[in-house]
C-alpha cells in the first residue's frame, strides 16, 4: 500500500472513529446547543451500529508514528498461508505483534536517518522476480499463476521490499559491533545437548564457465540507431528524456521513474557507465552511447553533489536469437568434452575462456554472499544455489563430484541470458555439526544467537520509551514482549 493510499485510508478510519465517539447508545436522546439559540433542544437520534466486518480498513495499532492497518494484518495472514508459515500462539495476536516489531525498527530507522535507495529496492524486486520466473518457466506462466502482470507485481512488491530492506539495514547497524571468539564457540558447542546440535544441510562447491551468445552486428546497429533517434528527439524538443525512458528503457528498476537513478558514487556504478556519466557537465546534453554488460545506454545528467552523481539513463538490450544460443551451447559442449578427455582442466578453461568476470579470476569457483552482506564463502546450500539460479541448481543436483555438465542456458542474477557449463567441485552431505569440521557453521550459529539476544533486549528497552496504542480487543493477547500494553 503506497503512502497516499495509507493517508486516505487513515483519514477514512478517523472519520469512522469520529462518528462512533459522538454517537450515543440506541434509544437515547442527543443534546446540543445552536450558535444563535441558547435554548437546549432534545431530539431523538437513531444510531446505527456498524458491524466490524463491513469496515473496509482501520488503524488497529500505532507504534511511534507508524500506523498498523487491518488490511496489513490480513495481507500478512494470506502471505503466510501461501508460504505454509505457522504462527506460534494465536495468529490474531502474533501477526499484529510481528507488524508492530517491523514498525518499531522503521521508527528507529527514521530517527537514525537510515536510507535505502531506489536502485537497491528495484534490484531486490528484480532478483525475486527473476527467481520466480526461473522457477515457473516463463514470465507468461508467472503472470497466469499470480493473475497479475509483471508491472503489477513490481508495484505491489516495491513498498513492502523497501520496508524490509530498511529493517534489515537497521538491524545490521544495531548488531554490527557484536562478535564472538573461538572460545565462545567451543563453550557454546560443549554445553549443547546432543539432540540440540545443529544439522548442517548438504553443501556444494560449484565451478562455472559461461559464454555470452554472439549478437549479430545488425541487431547491435538497430539498438544504437534507436538510441540515436531518442537523442535526436530530445535535442529537437519533441519530447523529454524522462518520457522516453518510461516508454522504452529496459531497466525496469528506473524506467518508471523516468530513467532516474538516485545519487551514487563511482563505486556503485558499472565502471564504463560511471566514466561517461561523471564526465557530463550540462544537464541539457545527452551522452554518447555507452556499452556495459547490461546492454547499451544513453545518459542525461541531473545533478552532481560532491563525489556523487544523479542522472537518468535509457537502457536497450540487443536480442539474442535461438540460433546464437544453440551455437553457444555447442561451443561449450566441445570445451566440456576436451575437459573430460583431460586436454586441460576446468579451472584453466574457466580462467582463459569464461565470460563471467566475477568467477574468472577464481578459476570458475562461484562465491556465495552470506546473510551479513559482507562475507563470502565458496559453499552453497542447495536453497542458496537455487536463489542464485534455479538453472544452475537443477543441473548441479544431477552431478557427481568432479563431473562436468552438458551445456545449458541460464539467466544470470543481472537478467542476462548466457550459456554455461558447471563442475561439481565438492559435496558434503547433510550431517550433525562437529566443532572440528564445521567451526564456521557453529560460529555463525553462536553469532546469530548473540545478535538475536541483543535485538530482543533492544526491543524491550525501546518499548519503555515509545508510544504504543492498540485497539482494546488486542489487550488480552499473550504477546512475546510484555511492553506493548501501556
Amino acid at each position: 500500500m503506497n503512502v497516499s493510499t495509507k493517508i486516505a485510508v487513515s483519514a477514512a478510519c478517523v472519520a469512522l472513529v469520529g462518528l462512533s465517539i459522538h454517537a450515543n447508545l440506541p434509544g437515547t436522546a442527543r443534546t446540543w446547543t445552536t450558535d444563535n439559540d441558547s435554548t437546549t433542544i432534545q431530539r431523538p437520534v437513531k444510531v446505527v451500529s456498524i458491524p466490524e466486518s463491513s469496515i473496509i480498513d482501520e488503524v488497529i495499532w500505532v507504534v511511534g508514528d507508524e500506523p498498523i492497518l487491518k488490511s496489513e494484518v490480513e495481507a500478512m495472514r494470506l502471505q503466510a498461508e501461501e508460504e505454509g508459515i505457522r504462527w506460534e500462539g494465536d495468529p490474531d495476536c502474533a501477526i499484529p505483534e510481528q507488524l508492530a516489531l517491523q514498525k518499531l525498527y522503521l521508527h528507529q530507522a527514521a530517527i537514525d536517518s537510515v536510507e535505502v535507495t531506489e536502485s537497491e529496492v528495484m534490484q531486490e524486486v528484480d532478483r525475486i522476480l527473476n527467481r520466480w520466473i526461473q522457477g515457473i518457466g516463463s514470465r507468461e506462466k508467472l503472470e497466469e499463476y499470480r493473475k497479475q502482470s509483471i508491472t503489477q507485481m513490481r508495484q505491489e512488491m516495491r513498498e513492502t521490499l523497501r520496508d524490509r530492506l530498511m529493517i534489515d539495514k537497521m538491524k545490521q547497524q544495531l548488531v554490527e559491533d557484536i562478535a564472538v571468539s573461538p572460545a565462545d564457540v567451543r563453550r557454546y558447542f560443549n554445553n549443547l545437548p546432543e539432540d540440540s546440535i545443529p544439522f548442517v544441510p548438504t553443501e556444494v562447491e560449484v565451478e562455472i564457465l559461461t559464454k555470452t551468445p554472439r549478437i549479430e552486428q545488425e541487431e547491435i546497429n538497430r539498438v544504437k540507431n534507436e538510441l540515436r533517434s531518442y537523442t535526436d528527439r530530445v535535442t529537437r524538443g519533441e519530447t523529454s528524456f524522462a518520457t522516453l525512458a518510461r516508454l522504452y528503457s529496459e531497466d525496469s528498476g528506473s524506467a518508471r521513474q523516468g530513467g532516474e537513478l538516485d545519487y551514487m558514487g563511482r563505486g556503485m556504478l558499472d565502471p564504463t557507465f560511471a566514466n561517461v556519466a561523471f564526465d557530463l557537465t550540462d544537464p541539457n546534453k545527452i551522452s554518447k552511447i555507452v556499452e556495459t554488460e547490461f546492454g547499451f545506454h544513453i545518459i542525461q545528467l541531473i545533478d552532481k553533489r560532491g563525489d556523487k552523481i544523479k542522472c537518468r539513463h535509457i537502457l536497450l538490450k540487443p536480442q539474442v536469437t535461438a540460433e546464437a544460443i544453440e551455437q553457444g551451447k555447442q561451443r561449450l559442449d566441445s570445451i566440456a568434452a576436451d575437459i573430460r578427455e583431460g586436454k586441460f582442466s576446468f579451472e584453466d578453461a574457466a580462467t582463459a575462456l569464461s565470460d563471467d568476470k566475477d568467477t574468472r579470476s577464481s578459476k570458475g569457483l562461484m562465491a556465495n554472499l552470506m546473510e551479513d552482506g559482507r562475507t563470502t564463502t565458496s559453499k552453497f546450500r542447495m536453497q542458496d544455489l537455487s536463489a542464485y539460479s534455479t538453472d544452475v541448481a537443477r543441473v548441479v543436483d544431477t552431478l557427481k563430484v568432479g563431473e562436468v555438465s552438458q551445456a545449458f542456458q541460464m539467466i544470470t542474477p543481472k537478467g542476462k541470458t548466457v550459456c554455461a557449463i558447471v563442475k561439481l567441485k565438492s559435496r558434503v552431505e547433510g550431517h550433525r555439526a562437529t566443532i572440528t569440521e564445521d567451526f564456521q557453521t557453529m560460529k555463525n550459529v553462536v553469532l546469530a544467537q548473540r545478535r538475536d539476544d541483543y535485538l530482543k533486549e533492544w526491543v524491550k528497552e525501546k518499548l519503555k520509551n515509545i508510544y504504543v496504542r492498540m485497539n482494546d480487543r488486542y489487550k488480552d493477547c499473550q504477546f512475546e514482549y510484555e511492553g506493548w500494553i501501556k
